[in-house]
Formats: C-alpha cells, structure tokens, sequence
C-alpha cells in the first residue's frame, strides 16, 4: 500500500485574554447569525420550490453586512462567516444526498460555539498562533508537538459547555503510514459487563465512567435546579455540572483512544457487529449504560484509524445471530435471554456468551471477505445462504 498524507487536528488548550475573549465570543454570536439566516433564506427558497447555493448566501452576506440592522457583522472577521455559510452548504448536500436530516438552526444556548479560520485569517510563526482582529498571540498550552515542519491549513477555536477554550489545527501528519501486514485478526463484541470481549479470549473492562462520578453529578444537578433561573448563581451551578460532565466525556475518550490504537496495530483485520446504538438507548433500563459504554465512539476511533494505518474493519449485519450460535458445531439456540451468561450446546461445548459471539463473529468477517459479500451482509440473501450462514455450516458434522 502506498503512502497516504493524513489530514489531523490537533487539538489544543488554550487561555485567552479578556479582549481576546469578547472578540471571540462576539464572533462566536455573529457565526451563529449568519449560519441562521442563511438557512432561513434556504428553507423559505425551498418552500418556494427555488435552489439557493453556496455562491448566493454569500452574496446575502455582502448585502446584510450593509444594512443599519446588521452592521455589526463587519467588526468581526468575515472568513469565520464565509465558512459557516460553506458548511450549511455542506449540510444541505448531505440532506439532498440523503445522509442526514435537514439542517437545524443554531440555539445560542445549546448549540457548539465555534469559529473556523483559513489561512488567509490566522498567522502561525514560530510556535505561535494569532487570529484576524487580534493583537496578541493565542496563550496555547502545547501538550503536544505538532509534526515538525507543520503548517496548519484550517484552525477552529470553540468554547465548551464548562467554558474552557480549545483551538484545533488542521495539519498534514506525514507521521501516519500504514503499518505491516499482519495475519492477525479478531473479533469484537461490544458489551456492558465487559466493554470489550475479543476471540482470543481477552475481557476489557468497562470502567462506567458516568458512574463513578453519578453522585457528584447528581448533587450538583439539585443544586443548579434551586437557583433561579437567569441568575449569575444559576450559571455558576450550571458550569459546576458541565465541568464533571466534561471530566466524564475527557476520562471515556482518553480510554477508548487508547485500546482503538492497541487493537489496530495489532491486527490486520477487526471485525464488529453493526449496531444501531441510536435505536438502542430507546431502552430505559440500559440508555444510560449504553451511552456511557460509548460504542459508537468506539467504532468511529476504530474506523479512522484503521483507514491511516492500512488495516480493514468488517462490521457484521446486526440480524446475525452471534450469542446464539455454537462456534463449535454451528448449531443455533432457540432463545438467549441477555442474563443467560455461559450456555452449554448440544455437543457439549460450554461456552462463555460474549467470547462465544465474538469468536463468530470472527468467523463471519472472514466469511464477508472469503464470499465476497460486502461489509453488511443483508438479513436473507436470494437464492440461499448469506455468507455467514455458509461459514458456520461448513462447520457442521
């Protein structure tokens, strides 16, 4: 395989001054209002059965930055807002090509605040990063080294809900090339006893990260609900509990950093089990230990990094019936209710539940790749078998 140039953010923190602080915010406010004009102008033009692209809500921005009403607009950088009205195009393009739901406006409340710098409104000189309309350089706490010789092309700086400030660069990482070929492969069950359970045998616990803080939340969440609203004792409250929401969010991505990286330096293939995590949490006796098990982040991690270091990801149909197969005959139980931990088979092979699915669901990736069948095999195929079905009946006395 050849080299790949790898497009990676780095993400930094940083402390802004106080003037520093308002020209950010104040750019953050006025992102926001482009991003929702233009929408509006989209959505009345799509009712009216009319396109408007890209090329003409930036015209719109000319004439509105005129106006008395919205002259504002004009004191702070116009690339921030050139490029919110560039990722609305984007969302709309994802809508028309059907991935994803019609854009939404922006809440001042709820919504991400952020704003996306090109290199026509940032200079970066000798380890130091300066944005458009501001005097010093940003108070950057270098974590990392960005990769030697590294010129940023893109510089995002948001601000999260326990109001700490991040600026992440966009640089080519020429530290990223595919790794050796490995024979190595393993499959993956997703759990919540164990996080993580692979063919070879091997448990990664879950650390339940949003439990071991639940009790700290919680008294801050009742603490926040007795301050009235609007008050600068509210707000207080409210940054308490995001700032332990936020340590919940740091501990759970640092640890699924670190065993997506293990996991896909050491195989050439990894397969898991396609999940529809979104239809999952609809279950209230398990959302909440289901969203802090964070599988989706997970595979996401997972995907990308195999894609930089050469390795293949096969998710299996979520239809194929990984617990309920004997990996050693091949035969199928009726039922398996989920507190049905180790079962015995027919042949007399006793199995652990989540080993057992994860060594099947190996044996269906290898199925995927040997029959061609494509990454997500459907629920019944035409004409016979699915692939996996194949596989576990090859296996069968």
């Amino acid at each position: 395989m050849g080299a790949t140039h790898v497009k990676r953010a780095f993400k930094y923190r940083f402390y802004p001054t106080d003037a520093q602080a308002a020209e950010l915010s104040r750019t953050f406010g006025c992102v926001r209002k482009v991003y929702n004009l233009a929408l509006q102008a989209r959505t009345e033009a799509w009712v009216r059965q009319e396109r408007v692209n890209y090329n003409a809500t930036s015209a719109m921005l000319t004439a509105w930055k005129k106006t008395d009403e919205l002259a504002y607009l004009n004191e702070v950088s116009s690339v921030p807002l050139q490029q919110t009205l560039r990722h609305l195009q984007m969302a709309f393009t994802s809508f028309f090509g059907k991935r994803a739901k019609y854009p939404r406006f922006k809440s001042r409340k709820k919504s991400r605040k952020s704003a996306e710098y090109t290199t026509s409104a940032f200079r970066f000189r000798d380890g130091k990063l300066s944005l458009a309309k501001m005097r010093e350089p940003l108070d950057i706490v270098w974590s990392r080294a960005l990769p030697d010789g590294a010129s940023p092309s893109t510089v995002t700086v948001s601000q999260d809900a326990a109001e700490r400030w991040f600026v992440s660069m966009l640089c080519d990482d020429p530290s990223i090339k595919p790794l050796p070929a490995t024979d190595a492969a393993v499959g993956i069950d997703a759990g919540l006893d164990h996080l993580l359970t692979l063919s070879t045998g091997e448990k990664i616990a879950n650390p339940r990260h949003e439990r071991r803080d639940r009790a700290a939340l919680a008294k801050a969440q009742r603490r926040m609900a007795k301050k009235d609203k609007g008050s600068a004792n509210r707000a207080k409250a409210r940054r308490r509990v995001a700032k332990i929401h936020a340590r919940i969010a740091d501990r759970r991505r640092d640890h699924l950093h670190k065993i997506t990286t293990r996991l896909v330096r050491e195989n050439q293939t990894l397969v898991i089990e396609d999940l529809t995590v979104r239809n999952m949490v609809r279950n209230r006796k398990l959302a909440r230990a289901i969203s802090d098990a964070a599988w989706w982040e997970f595979r996401s991690m997972l995907e990308y990094k195999a894609q930089w270091y050469g390795r293949e990801v096969i998710a299996v149909d979520r239809w194929f019936p990984s617990s309920k197969l004997c990996s050693a005959c091949g035969a199928s139980q009726a039922r398996m209710p989920l507190n049905v931990r180790t079962w015995t088979c027919d042949c007399g092979t006793t199995h652990d539940r989540d080993v057992n699915a994860a060594i099947n669901l190996l044996a269906a990736g290898r199925a995927v790749t040997a029959c061609g069948a494509g990454v997500r095999p459907q629920r019944s195929s035409p004409g016979g078998q699915s692939a996996m079905k194949q596989e576990v009946s090859r296996r069968e006395p």
